[in-house]
Order: C-alpha cells, then sequence, then structure tokens
C-alpha cells in the first residue's frame, strides 16, 4: 500500500472519530471521557472496501447526509438542554421548529436573521460535502491485499463495538454516540407515545373536571399574574438574590402599607425555560401538562377548567396574552369570556425586542378597560412578558400611573440602551439583566397590588416556570414562587395551612405541590362539595 493510502485512512478515521465523539457534547457539556467511536471504525472499514464506482459516490452522499442530521439533532440537543433543561425528545420536540423560529425572528433584526438563516444553511451544506469527500476518499480502484484486511478489521471491530457496547463494553472509553444516540430517541419515542396513550385514557376516564362554583369567592375578584421566567432561582441563586430578596422585602412592605396581607409559597411548574402556555394549562385544568403532546391531547376533549368554575360562580371571566402575536385557535378552547392578544391591546408604544408591551401596561390596560368597567366580579389571568428574554431594555417604572394612559409614554425608551446582540456577548451580564427584568416585574406588581387590591380581591401573582440552564445553572428546582395578597386576611388561611408562610419571600425552593394542583386547592377550599348522584 502506498504511503499517501495508508495515510488517507488514518486521516479519514481520525476525523470521524473525533465528530462522532463531539455527538456527546450535550451530554456532557464539552467532549465527554471516551477517545473512541466504534462508528468510525465501521464507516472507515466499509469505505475501505469500496470500488471507486458511482454507486459508492451515491452511498458516501448518503452516508454524509446522515452524518449531518445527526450532527443537527445534537446541535436541537444542546439547545434543549440549555433551554428547557432536558434532553431532546424528537417525538414531543418537532412542534416546538416555529416557535425557535418566530423567537430567533422576534429578537433579531430581519437582516440579521435571514444572514443567520444563510449561514446556518451553508454550514450545513458544506457540512454534507465536507463527509461525502472524507468517505469518498476511501474509495480504491480494486483495493489490494492489504487494504482489504485493514478494512474487514476495522469494519469488524466497528460492529463488534457497536453490538457488544451496552452490554459488554470491553474497549475501555469507546462508545458509539451515533447509534447511542438513535437508539435514545426511538426509545424515548416509544415511551413518550406510550404515556400519552395513558394520558388520553385518564382524560376519557376523567369526570372529576365538572365546573364548581367557587362560593367563597363569589364576591371577590380573582387575579391571577403569570410574571415570565420568574422561578426559585431568582430568590435562591447567590447570583440574583442582592436583586431579587430586596424587592420582594419592598413588596412585603408596600403590601402591608396599604392595609394588605400576603402570603407566600412555591408550586412546581411542569417544565423549564419556556413553554409558558403549559403552565397556564396546568393551572387552568388542574392537569399535569408536562409536554407539547399532553396539551394538545387535553385540547382534543371537551373539558371544564377553572374558567368554568368561575364562570358558574358569576365571574366574568378574561385573560391578557400581550405576547400572542399570531393566530391562536388554541386560545378560544378555555372559554373565557374576553380574551385579549397583542393585536386586541391598542398599546400605541414601542415593542421592546420580543416583549410586546411592558409589563405596566398590561396590568394598567387590565385594571382601566377590563377589570372597572366589568358589571360582575371578575376572574382574569394575566401572561406577563417583560421579563422574558433578551432582558434589555430594563424600563423604569412610571410612578404616576394615571400617565400611562395608551401606551404612548413609552415611546421614549424607544431604541434606547444596548442590543440583544450586544449584551448576549457577555453572559453574566445576561445574568445581571435577567434579575433586573424580574426586579422590574415585582415592582409593577407591588404597584399593582398597592392600588387596586382591596379586600374584594385575591391577587395571585405566580412565575411561569424556571429559566433556561444559562441563567439556573445544571439540575434546578421545577418550582416557582407564589405571591398571595388580598386585604381580607381569611382569603389567605387556607394557603397557609397548606404551607404557605407570611410575606413576601419563599422559605424553601422545593415545590409545596404542583402547579396543577392550585386549581384542586381552590374548590376544596372556597368551592361547594360535589353532590353525591
Amino acid at each position: 500500500m502506498p504511503p499517501v493510502y495508508a495515510l488517507t485512512p488514518l486521516l479519514v478515521l481520525g476525523v470521524l472519530n473525533v465528530f462522532l465523539l463531539a455527538l456527546e457534547i450535550p451530554r456532557h457539556w464539552g467532549f465527554g471521557p471516551n477517545v473512541l467511536a466504534f462508528e468510525a471504525l465501521a464507516l472507515t472499514g466499509a469505505f475501505m472496501l469500496l470500488p471507486r464506482r458511482r454507486w459508492t459516490l451515491v452511498a458516501a452522499l448518503v452516508t454524509g447526509a446522515v452524518l449531518l442530521v445527526l450532527a443537527l439533532m445534537a446541535a436541537i440537543d444542546a439547545l434543549a438542554r440549555m433551554s428547557l433543561s432536558r434532553p431532546l425528545n424528537l417525538y414531543l420536540d418537532y412542534p416546538l421548529i416555529t416557535s425557535v423560529y418566530d423567537l430567533a425572528v422576534g429578537n433579531l433584526p430581519p437582516l440579521l436573521a435571514m444572514g443567520a438563516l444563510a449561514a446556518l444553511v451553508v454550514a450545513l451544506l458544506a457540512l454534507w460535502a465536507g463527509g461525502t469527500v472524507l468517505l469518498a476518499l476511501l474509495r480504491a480502484d480494486g483495493p489490494g491485499p492489504v487494504r482489504r484486511t485493514s478494512g474487514v478489521v476495522l469494519l469488524a471491530a466497528g460492529i463488534a463495538g457497536i453490538v457488544t457496547f451496552h452490554t459488554s463494553p470491553v474497549v475501555p472509553r469507546a462508545i458509539s454516540p451515533g447509534v447511542t444516540m438513535i437508539a435514545d430517541q426511538a426509545q424515548w419515542a416509544a415511551r413518550t407515545h406510550h404515556e400519552s396513550r395513558a394520558f388520553a385514557a385518564l382524560l376519557d376516564a376523567d369526570d372529576s373536571d365538572a365546573a364548581r362554583p367557587l362560593d367563597g369567592l363569589r364576591d371577590t375578584d380573582v387575579i391571577l399574574g403569570f410574571i415570565e421566567s420568574y422561578g426559585v432561582s431568582a430568590v435562591f441563586d447567590d447570583r440574583y438574590a442582592p436583586v431579587i430578596r430586596p424587592r420582594l422585602i419592598d413588596l412585603e412592605q408596600r403590601v402591608d402599607n396599604a392595609g394588605l396581607h400576603m402570603v407566600t409559597g412555591t408550586l412546581d411548574a411542569p417544565m423549564f425555560g419556556g413553554q409558558s402556555w403549559l403552565a397556564h394549562a396546568a393551572t387552568l385544568s388542574g392537569l399535569w401538562i408536562e409536554n407539547q403532546l399532553r396539551y394538545e391531547l387535553m385540547l382534543n376533549t371537551q373539558r371544564d377548567t377553572l374558567v368554568q368554575d368561575f364562570q358558574a360562580t358569576g365571574h366574568t371571566t378574561m385573560q391578557i396574552m400581550p405576547a400572542i402575536t399570531q393566530d391562536w385557535p388554541e386560545g378560544s378552547w378555555y372559554g373565557f369570556d374576553t380574551t385579549r392578544e397583542a393585536g386586541d391591546i391598542p398599546y400605541q408604544g414601542p415593542p421592546f425586542n420580543w416583549v410586546t408591551m411592558p409589563d405596566q401596561y398590561t396590568w394598567w390596560y387590565f385594571e382601566q378597560s377590563l377589570r372597572q368597567p366589568a358589571q360582575q366580579p371578575v376572574f382574569g389571568m394575566l401572561a406577563l412578558v417583560s421579563s422574558h428574554a433578551p432582558w434589555v431594555p430594563i424600563l423604569p417604572v412610571i410612578e404616576a400611573w394615571e400617565r400611562i394612559g395608551d401606551g404612548e409614554i413609552f415611546r421614549q425608551w424607544e431604541g434606547k440602551g444596548e442590543t440583544p446582540e450586544q449584551l448576549w456577548r457577555d453572559h453574566d451580564r445576561v445574568r445581571a439583566h435577567f434579575a433586573l427584568s424580574v426586579d422590574y416585574a415585582l415592582n409593577v406588581a407591588a404597584g399593582y397590588a398597592e392600588r387596586y387590591v382591596d379586600e374584594d380581591t385575591l391577587l395571585i401573582v405566580l412565575g411561569d416556570h424556571q429559566p433556561a440552564q444559562l441563567i439556573t445553572g445544571e439540575y434546578p428546582s421545577p418550582a416557582v414562587p407564589v405571591h398571595v395578597i388580598s386585604g381580607d386576611p381569611a382569603l389567605l388561611e387556607p394557603f397557609r395551612e397548606r404551607g404557605f408562610v407570611t410575606g413576601g419571600t419563599p422559605v424553601t425552593e422545593q415545590g409545596l405541590a404542583g402547579m396543577d394542583r392550585l386549581r384542586g386547592w381552590l374548590r376544596e377550599d372556597f368551592g361547594t362539595a360535589p353532590q353525591d348522584d
């Protein structure tokens, strides 16, 4: 075998080995402890045995495409781990592609977004072409006996390693990352499909969802305010506590000065990092909606939720969703009397990157345009988005709320400060801005409470989920803080009995229960007992 032919297989084997080991980077947050990928042996050996024919070039193209798909899966797996704090599950996550695209477009200028997309396409094509050329180099015009023997040995060793890897790992620090990735997805798909069928059966068999009047809240306005990305890490992580804990003490003092009462606890959110609609669904339905598939299964049923409980009590129900900018047919499923999406809200100020309107305007619009004109007690749900990534700019709070008007006042901050692209070059500064954005959201919520909450109001301000791992670090608690405020201390007693404490600061970062229990708590503590048939 001439030297060039001896070096080419070694070069290809080395490149393939590094590429395949790189598929493990999301799992280990860097290259793992392994030094050999069995698939690299098998691929190198197989293509060393192939003649230089057109059909073998097609085989190289197809194999290059498979390698490209594996690289894409690894990249998306890394994104899922960073944003959702869990590995990629293609069975669950493929519907989120459009959400990721919308988020990117919403956070980047159009030209930059198009440039990023073009760069991604070019990179993928280059990767495909590179893999194809690399494999095609191994083909030979009639491989000689040495080359043929080498190819057989490599192919056999690679196949043996792949087949025996999970049962008898006799080769130290060796792995089959590509096959493992595919096997994991197949296993998770099967498990998820099984769990989904079980959940669907539960939905069919469950008849406990029927609306129940909440007589203990018949004359009380009940308001749920979900603060985006407000998890217990904001309170207990040393990087954010110096900002958030003083704000919680301030919230407590302002509530007390207004003659109100407050208790605080924690609830586990069903997910991390995103998909706020799952948290809303779990809270309203009383079901553990931990993924998009469960959410869609729920939407295919005719079920009552907390919305129908309050309607049965005599409340006018309303949801304010300022982040919804596209068609949202799912929103009608809950049956709110009034739904206000971004296009329905007469906000005349500017958007601030992904944030369509500041939280302070959302609270103000709800109070002035929906709550005060209502002729009946109100059940309102607000999705507050000022603490959504990219956490820039951080707006000041307007002290004279009556000046907010139609939101035109916020134009003075349009285009001010740094851009998301500038901020996100420094992850430490990103984390600092995250804390400031939650501080803003809590400050505004405190301002609303001290002005508009009285003895006939039960205000529940809670996080929707923990932020991404960039903020929380690995293995965070799924819990979110829950603040319950009212002028009537009797309305807070049931929460105390369930472990909530007086004041604004939670005492534990572990959830007292799941977010799905809130509906059950309200029904048990304030509702009428179900009648036996």
